[in-house]
């Protein structure tokens, strides 16, 4: 059985091959573009049958170089929602992954891919449809058209096997050091605290309160389950919501990552209030370049996935930064530092 991973040095892409290899599944083929060059690190404990760098892969897979293909997790993609160039950005997200899903329908592979909750862009409404979708940045453009892209095979019937695609919310996990200024909250929390004792948020901005700006916050371990749910379940198909339905404020992902290595090193939690008064967690003016580029409030509609038949609980931040902190602890000398 071999299965197709792009983005497999990414963050969301090498957590799918590992839980792969956690099923006893090596004929993974790797797809990626390692730069930075020590994107690998995300691959060096995992095991792949092959790697091919995205260049290349196009051609190869069109051709059958792979044989029989299980599945093909497409997650490979510029997830940076301040990059400018839009030419680079709709080539490489839009058109790749049309080309990858003209061979998949060719081939009847099944084709479960990265979406993104930035398809909602300025909206305050986040359900799986049309009129809810208006994206801030040429990234979420590039997301939104590919899912239109999606719905109109659907709607003429041109999809030969699964289809499925996911707007992830906000992301956080292990396997993510080598996102720079994309990487989560928690992560760049995690080494703030480290190298300053204190953790930084924005002040207020919105109508919001000083680091109360709310996100659906979703494990990458939860990211994973639901990919794996919908790929032992080909007959299954659409575009779905992934995150956990639960907005939480940014105070609790710094309150959850302070807590969690105070814990760690035997000291006492503290309620936000004092971590506040200690200066511990402190606030900063929001960025000039983010006003009106930026989401103060997302949670997930989940009425379509959970139709869909996942029913399984997500991970609270409070729940979920606890076992990323112990992560980041545990590899602090190689997968946890950031490139």
């Amino acid at each position: 059985m071999t299965y197709i991973v792009t983005g497999a040095a990414g963050f969301i892409g090498s957590n799918l091959v590992e839980a792969l290899n956690k099923r006893g599944i090596k004929d993974v083929i790797a797809v990626d573009e390692l730069k930075p060059a020590d994107k690998y690190r995300n691959l060096a404990d995992l095991e792949i049958a092959d790697y091919l760098d995205k260049s290349e892969f196009i051609e190869a897979f069109a051709k059958g170089k792979f044989g029989k293909v299980e599945a093909i997790f497409h997650e490979g993609a510029c997830s940076d929602t301040m990059e400018t160039d839009g030419k680079y950005m709709m080539a490489n997200n839009y058109r790749y992954s049309i080309e990858l899903l003209d061979i998949c329908t060719e081939q009847k592979v099944p084709y479960l891919y990265a979406s993104s909750a930035a398809t909602y862009g300025g909206s305050d409404v986040f359900k799986e449809s049309r009129e809810f979708e208006k994206p801030l940045n040429v990234y979420g453009y590039s997301k939104f058209l590919f899912d239109q892209v999606v719905r109109q095979r659907f709607l003429q019937k041109k999809t030969t096997a699964q289809v499925v695609g996911f707007r992830y919310f906000n992301v956080y996990g292990p396997r993510e050091s080598h996102k720079g200024r994309m990487a989560s909250v928690a992560f760049h929390h995690y080494h703030q605290f480290l190298e300053t004792q204190a953790v930084k948020l924005f002040g207020e901005y919105g109508g919001y309160a000083p680091g109360e700006q709310k996100r659906d916050f979703v494990s990458v371990e939860d990211v994973v389950k639901v990919n794996l749910f919908f790929q032992d379940h080909p007959e299954k198909s659409g575009i779905f919501n992934l995150g956990t339905g639960r907005a939480q404020p940014f105070n609790d992902v710094a309150r959850s990552v302070i807590n969690s290595l105070r814990s760690i090193e035997g000291e006492s939690e503290l309620p936000l209030s004092e971590l506040v008064d200690e200066r511990l967690v402190e606030y900063v003016a929001f960025p000039e370049a983010l006003r009106g580029k930026y989401q103060s409030f997302t949670q997930a509609d989940l009425t379509h996935l959970r139709a869909a038949g996942y029913q399984d609980d997500f991970l609270t931040v409070e729940q979920g930064v606890k076992k990323y902190m112990t992560w980041l602890s545990e590899n602090s000398d190689f997968l946890a530092q950031p490139l």
